[in-house]
Parts: structure tokens; sequence; C-alpha cells
């Protein structure tokens, strides 16, 4: 039996509260963009991160296509995609909330103990705690915690026991990273290049400036899926130069000035050196 009527009447209700919902497909993903606006055709920022001027009727843009109006999401458009869907899912940023999402058993231990109590909901594999407050959203700010608000979706998982309670300092602090110099130039780079300090085992120069050419290389020959390309050529590049010193600022900046030129700004540049960083543990 099709779930369309159950998956449909969850979003509509949810909707009604002022919730912004969307459908999610197999893999718990959202919709891929339609093909007026793939590889940002439309002028939407690319990986699906803003709807932009996009004004398109289909499930596009990921969060930013989540709706509470009734009459789009029973559209032919979005019927099509409630068909193929298997959960629903929100934007808690535009609901005015945010979920710290404890995705094992030891983060959950871990927010039972630095967290005040909120509102619970259980996952396949942990809990997502609600609280009432928007902020931006963060991954890996911890082992195994994700923050999603602001241009993010969650799973709708139930309503959850508990009382809700209001956005914490506590959470906001997780999103709050050291400062680091900004060097003087047109485009700084506002995270530190040297990441370790153990035995240098690059033999000669050319093999660290191998590494950065055929980084940037990478990027520039991206098509699509730009913020992915990014964060994996920066998740490389530490993974083999980033443990003995020798990256530098002006290593770092070269690889920044290729992000910008496919169109990330030096936020998305920076958010996407120190989430390598992190998992990397450096």
């Amino acid at each position: 039996m099709s779930r369309l009527p159950e998956l449909l009447q969850t979003a509509v209700t949810l909707a009604a509260t002022g919730v912004p919902v969307l459908p999610l497909r197999e893999g718990k993903a959202p919709f891929g963009n339609c093909p007026q606006c793939a590889n940002n055709a439309c002028g939407g920022r690319p990986n699906m991160k803003s709807a932009g001027p996009c004004r398109c009727p289909g499930v596009c843009h990921a969060w930013a296509a989540a709706t509470t109006d009734p009459v789009v999401l029973s559209s032919p458009a979005w019927t099509a995609a409630w068909r193929r869907a298997v959960t629903v899912a929100y934007h808690p940023g535009a609901a005015g909330l945010t979920v710290v999402d404890l995705d094992n058993a030891a983060a959950v231990d871990w927010a039972r103990t630095a967290l005040p109590a909120t509102r619970t909901v259980e996952t396949t594999r942990g809990e997502h705690w609600i609280y009432r407050g928007a902020m931006s959203s963060h991954n890996a700010v911890r082992p195994g915690v994700d923050i999603k608000s602001t241009m993010a979706y969650a799973r709708y998982l139930g309503p959850g026991t508990g009382t809700m309670a209001d956005l914490p300092d506590a959470v906001r602090a997780l999103a709050v990273k050291e400062p680091s110099p900004v060097r003087p130039a047109p485009h700084a780079v506002v995270v530190s290049a040297r990441s370790g300090n153990r035995e240098c085992r690059h033999r000669t120069p050319a093999f660290l400036e191998r590494g950065i050419a055929m980084a940037e290389q990478r990027i520039n020959e991206a098509r699509s899926a730009v913020h992915t390309t990014v964060y994996r050529t920066f998740l490389a590049v530490l993974s083999t130069h980033g443990w003995c010193g020798c990256l530098t600022d002006a290593h770092v900046a070269r690889l920044f000035t290729a992000a910008e030129a496919k169109g990330e700004s030096p936020r998305h540049c920076t958010d996407a050196w120190t989430n390598a960083r992190t998992r990397l543990g450096l």
C-alpha cells in the first residue's frame, strides 16, 4: 500500500503548525534539482544551499524547498515526489527551532550531563534534542553531535517527549571556534595552515608543490557538487600534507582562490577547511 496519504497527512499537519516540511527519498536524502535548476542554471547557489531567485514549483534546493503551503504540498510536482518519498523532513531554523542530533549512545550520555533537558525524539541510533530558538547549522561540533537549524533539514520522527526548552548558550557555544589570525590579503585565510608538528616526510619541496597543484586542478575541473569537491579536496590535502607543518598560509590561499573561482565564498572555504581539520583531528 502506498505511503503517500500517510506521509502527506503528516506533512500537512506539521505545516499547519508553522513547521516547513519537505519529502526525503531513499537514503534520507533530499530530491535533486529539476533539469531547469540543475548545475545552478536557475541562479540558485550550488549544491542546493539556497533557492536564490529560483521559483521552481518542484521539490528543488533541498532544505530551501521546505514549505508550509498546503497547496504546494499537494501540487502535482510535489505529489510525484511524495510517491517516491520514504519519510518527511523539516527545516528547523525556519520554524524557530534547533535540533541537536546525537548520533550514538555516547553522544546521548554526553548531552544528558552537558545540556539542559528539552524535548527529545528517538532516532535510529541516538536522539534528537529540540530547542526553541534558531542558530546556524554545524556538523561534527563534537564526536557524534551535529547542530541542525538554519540552512539544514532534519527528519521528522514523531512529536517526541518532554517540554521544549529555550536554546541554551551551551548549544550556541558548540558552534564557536577559536579565532585565527587574519592575514592582510584580498582573500584572507582565517584558519591556520600549520596543523601539526610531526617529523617532515617530504623529501623535496616538489612533493608538496605537486600535491597543491593537483588539488587546484581537481577544484578547477569540478562541474557539479562544488561544495563536496572542495571539502574532499581539502581533506585529501590535509591528510597528506597537514601533519608535519610544511603546509603554509600561501598554500592554503592557493586552494581558497581556486575554490572561490568556482563560486565558493570565503566563509564556505573556511568552514570546509575547518571541518576537514576536525575530521582528521588536527
